[in-house]
């Protein structure tokens, strides 16, 4: 049912624009896919049992979302390629994810600082994305708006009480948020597939504001937990968006991977 809706609309959008919207929503889709399995690896790990089951549920909506964007992404791109084909079966460079969701989770603190800067972004992306005149865009926009309003309210409350807790706390959780500073402009990238999503009226035009309303949320929720706002002018690491990636991301494909590749004909 939901691949004849996907489809329908489709059908109904214009086909100069299918290969455009594919890159666009592949790369978010890349981006929960990789972040729900790093998250995934705290199962069974975590400090609390609490945070063990809340960090499995956070992955497991990261990879929902996966889910129905590569799907879609897949049936624009016109190569027969869906979801499972999109997730397990390209290489390392053919991925469009965001270096910061790649990288690995040092320490509990760091994959908090981690999880708040990247949910604050997709917080902010999926609010401005249901307003899309698309249907199928607007409306997983609108559920994935709903899901991660819980992560940032999660995510959040962890960088408070991290910051504002005990030296040591406040210094690691610190010197996270010094290191992964160097991976959020490449958040904020406008390529020319959307720039003219934009012009078509497919993107909304408040997709060139996300920034603003992500470094006014963060920069009070760090201020808030007596933590120092990174540099904003220092050098900063990119490459994600066009598949050039860290040695991290090779690692998460060959276990990510593995099953699907070494039964390449099974019926799952």
């Amino acid at each position: 049912m939901a691949m004849e809706m996907v489809a329908k609309i489709s059908e109904s959008l214009d086909v100069a624009h299918h290969a455009q919207l594919a890159e666009f929503l592949t790369a978010l889709g890349d981006d929960a896919l990789i972040l729900g399995h790093r998250l995934s690896e705290w199962c069974g790990h975590a400090p609390q049992l609490e945070e063990d089951i809340a960090l499995a549920n956070i992955a497991l909506d990261e990879i929902g979302r996966a889910n129905v964007l590569l799907m879609y992404a897949g049936q624009l791109e016109g190569l027969n390629r869906d979801q499972d084909d999109l997730a397990f079966h390209r290489d390392t460079v053919s991925f469009r994810n965001l270096l910061l969701v790649e990288q690995p989770n040092i320490d509990f603190g760091y994959t908090l600082a981690r999880q708040f800067l990247y949910d604050v972004y997709a917080l902010k992306l999926f609010e401005c994305m249901g307003g899309s005149p698309n249907p199928f865009i607007s409306g997983v926009a609108r559920k994935a708006a709903k899901e991660i309003t819980y992560h940032v309210r999660h995510s959040r409350s962890w960088v408070l009480r991290l910051g504002d807790g005990t030296s040591e706390s406040h210094d690691r959780i610190q010197a996270a948020f010094d290191e992964l500073w160097t991976y959020t402009d490449e958040m904020f990238e406008t390529s020319e597939s959307i720039h003219a999503l934009i012009e078509a009226g497919i993107i909304p035009d408040g997709f060139l504001r996300l920034r603003v309303d992500w470094n006014v949320f963060v920069t009070d929720t760090l201020t808030e937990a007596t933590l120092v706002v990174p540099d904003q002018d220092q050098f900063m690491r990119k490459g994600g968006r066009s598949g050039q990636h860290s040695e991290h991301l090779g690692h998460i494909l060959d276990e990510m991977q593995f099953l699907a590749r070494s039964h390449p004909d099974a019926s799952w």
